[in-house]
């Protein structure tokens, strides 16, 4: 799966399956672009990805029957641009894509419409969405106390304690033992337990003659302590963001209309060294078809391990086009 908010996602408004779907495209396209319709949304489609799963070709054959998918108006990648609540701000690529045949135009339309378009903003590249916070229970702000409250004798664990003596007569605490426990009783109603609670816990199983009640009360409290109460869990409220911008983006090096053209969703340097790429597999310099002892553990000796980069360098050479930057270095 891709990061989350990015990855395959769904034009919309598709016509259900039909044998038909694809009949527009060469076999292996076809066969591509129903694998491509069978995954999830949300999954990475990216060439490489896809023939790592995919159980019949490689990665220069998904790179192609992708770039023809997308000429054939099923995919396009478009780049939004976010204005989240928290007012920060970012790009996303989105992967869309159609079952349907679309134009340039409804691609074009499409695109236009995304914008006001409000969508989730938590979403970042590299993170995972976070679901469920875990929120500390929250603190009571403090308040000046009253004479009475500073008062051990007027608090609710002391006088827990103290109406023990008249439940249980074995249990006489004195006003020493009272004012000593208070603190383990306090504990108590501080992780939810009753007075009563306290009392019972105390009182229960006593043995025929109690010597010592303040040291019995003690040890009863201190190993028959409640549990802390859980920490709150719950549902993060989601953010929103509004998309402000979108733009059509190229399929193959992430260049979007505001430094380029994108026609057919390639930009015109993408597009050449496809058509280049084309015309190499045609004069049978590119091996592109049915490799499936690539994905053994241990490849035979007659399949060649491709060096992509110096592969597209060559056929860009031969095609009379100068070498990418990013190739050249």
């Amino acid at each position: 799966m891709a990061n989350p908010g990015y990855g395959k996602r769904p034009a919309g408004d598709e016509d259900p399956h039909a044998d038909p779907d694809f009949a527009h495209l060469s076999p292996r396209d076809a066969e591509i672009a129903v694998f491509i319709d069978h995954l999830d949304d949300g999954h990475a489609m990216g060439h490489k990805v896809l023939a790592a799963e995919h159980p019949r070709y490689g990665q220069q054959a998904t790179r192609s029957s992708l770039t023809r998918i997308t000429e054939a108006g099923h995919l396009r990648w478009i780049r939004e641009h976010l204005t989240v609540e928290d007012n920060t701000m970012r790009w996303v690529t989105r992967t869309y894509w159609s079952r349907t045949r679309r134009s340039e135009a409804w691609w074009e339309e499409f695109a236009r419409q995304r914008n006001g378009r409000i969508v989730p903003g938590d979403l970042r590249p590299g993170l995972a969405r976070t679901d469920e916070l875990e929120l500390p229970e929250p603190e009571p702000e403090p308040r000046p106390e009253t004479e009475a409250e500073t008062d051990p004798e007027s608090r609710t664990s002391y006088l827990a304690l103290a109406a023990i003596r008249d439940t249980e007569p074995r249990m006489r605490l004195s006003e020493a033992d009272c004012r000593s426990l208070a603190s383990l009783a306090e504990e108590w109603l501080s992780r939810g337990a009753t007075p009563q609670e306290i009392t019972r816990a105390v009182t229960d199983g006593l043995p025929a003659t109690v010597n010592n009640p303040g040291g019995l009360a003690r040890n009863r409290l201190e190993n028959r302590m409640p549990p802390k109460k859980a920490k709150i869990r719950q549902k993060a409220a989601p953010r929103r963001a509004r998309v402000t911008r979108a733009v059509m983006a190229c399929m193959s090096c992430d260049a979007d209309e505001r430094t380029t053209e994108i026609r057919g969703g390639m930009c015109p340097d993408c597009r050449t060294e496809y058509e280049a790429a084309v015309a190499a597999e045609e004069a049978g310099l590119l091996d592109v078809g049915y490799v499936p002892d690539t994905f053994l553990a241990a490849p035979g000796a007659v399949h060649e391990v491709v060096d992509v980069p110096r592969r597209a360098a060559e056929v860009r050479a031969a095609a009379g086009l100068a070498p990418r930057a990013e190739w050249a270095r």
